[in-house]
Parts: structure tokens; sequence; C-alpha cells
């Protein structure tokens, strides 16, 4: 008996940190949305990205404690994600399509462990966020690559390519499958699905606008017009009817965050 729980354990652990990594990462898009909400409703608030939600959270008593907290969870996700790519426990399969999953998890980890060892920075007084500059950065250093527009180009549409994707997960419910709600009620059931499809097609459309201004980016050699989360947000205020628009994707991100948060409690992870 004890040999079988020792053998246990590592899965358990993996997926213990999974499952709070979710929750980190739903509590980080849920600054976002609610800081944007609040510059949309005339509350005070500020269009940021993930960098600026997690500087928001050291600005609060406790703030390095609760930094911490979510630097590990955030940790805990993209070992998820790496698992998910290596091991395959949700037997995506090697064909195209499968490779491709699994890329998109791969990508995903090292996007949160980056984003992880952000909040390590602030912690400890080294770093000072820029996500927006840092967008740039990199989009100036594809540029300056051969064939450098194309390459920009191409991420740009590959980013367009995964926010209709996030179109399709919500109309489709895609998600669901993902997620064990045998013990919820009917009400209960809709209430999860909705929130989780509003979110995600929120998130489909923050996509959609980075990767707009990425090709645009790519069009006129200028990296200046390449755009992360926060300024993409920014972009959508300053459109007509621009402050109702940035409230919808707003409680749209508020509502992602509520979907990572179900994911957390709900979701089936396979670890093997």
């Amino acid at each position: 008996m004890t040999q079988q729980l020792t053998r246990q354990d590592p899965s358990t652990w993996v997926e213990r940190l999974a499952r709070f990594g979710y929750a980190a990462k739903g509590v980080v898009y849920g600054i976002v949305g609610l800081l944007a909400a609040q510059a949309a409703f005339g509350a005070g608030g500020k269009t940021t990205d993930t960098e600026g939600a997690l500087q928001t959270v050291l600005t609060q008593p406790f703030g390095k404690f609760l930094l911490a907290a979510i630097a590990l969870g955030l940790l805990g996700y993209a070992l998820w994600r790496f698992v998910e790519a290596i091991k395959d426990p949700e037997h995506k399969g090697t064909n195209a399509k499968g490779i491709f999953q699994r890329l998109g998890y791969a990508i995903n980890g090292f996007i949160y462990a980056g984003l992880a060892f952000s909040a390590v920075q602030l912690i400890l007084g080294t770093g000072g966020g820029g996500g927006g500059n840092a967008t740039q950065d990199g989009t100036a250093a594809l540029l300056s690559q051969p064939f450098g527009q194309w390459l920009v180009g191409t991420v740009g549409a590959f980013i367009i390519g995964m926010g209709f994707y996030q179109f399709y997960r919500a109309f489709t419910a895609k998600f669901r499958k993902e997620m064990d709600l045998h013990q919820l009620s009917e009400t209960e059931k809709k209430w999860v699905l909705g929130i989780s499809g509003f979110g995600t097609a929120a998130r489909g459309v923050v996509f959609c606008a980075i990767g707009f201004f990425l090709i645009q980016a790519a069009r006129n050699n200028n990296p200046s017009e390449a755009r992360g989360l926060g300024e993409a947000l920014q972009v959508l205020s300053q459109q007509p009817f621009g402050k109702w628009i940035l409230g919808i994707v707003a409680l749209g991100l508020i509502a992602y965050s509520i979907y990572m948060v179900l994911q957390a409690r709900y979701r089936k992870l396979k670890t093997n």
C-alpha cells in the first residue's frame, strides 16, 4: 500500500500544481479585466496587460506574499502545459493536428513561465514591467531577420487564427468535454457554460486585435505599430462606442478569469 501511494504521489503533485495554476491565471486575467472595466465605466482603473496586473498585486497589502503565490501558481500552470506537450496525457497524437496542439501547449508553457519569472523579478525589485515595449522589442527583433516582415505577418496571422479558434470553442462549448460537471444541476451547468463561453469569446477578440496590429507592423515594417494586451485594449477604447466595446471585452476577461477558476475546480486532468 505504501509503495502504491508513493507511485501515485508525482502525478497527484502535478495535478495539484496544475489546478493551482489555473486559479492563478484566473486571478491575473481577473485583475486585467477589472481594471479595464473600471476604466470603461469611469471608475478609475486603466488598460493594462498581465505584467501590469502583477504590478497591481504588488502594491496591495501583503503584495509580495500574494505575488509569490501567483508566481508559484503560474509556474505550476507552465509545468502542466509542458506535461501536456511532452507526455501527451490527452492523447493528441503525432499527426499534424496533434503536433500543432502540443506545440501550442509548449508555447503557452514558455509564456507563463516567463510571466512567473516577471513576478519573481517584481518581488525582488529587479523588474519593471513594460509588456507593451516587450511586444515592440520582440517585433523589432523579428523584423531585423531575413524575411522579417513575412515572419511577423505569419505570427500575426497565427494569433488571429488562435482568436478564431477561441470563437469556435466558445460557440460550440467545446470546453464542456474538458470539465467534469456531473455534480452540478442543469441550471448551474448553464451558468458555467455561459460564463466560460463569454470569457473565451472575449479572449478571442483580444487575440484578433493583437494579431491585426502585428500584421500592420509587418506591412509597414514598423515595430511601433505592434500592440500587446494592454495597448490593444487601449485602442479598442478609442474606437467609436469605444467605452462600450472596452466594457464588454473587460467583462468578458472577468468571465474568462472565472472560467479559469472553474477549470481549476472541474477540469478533467490526466497526468499519465
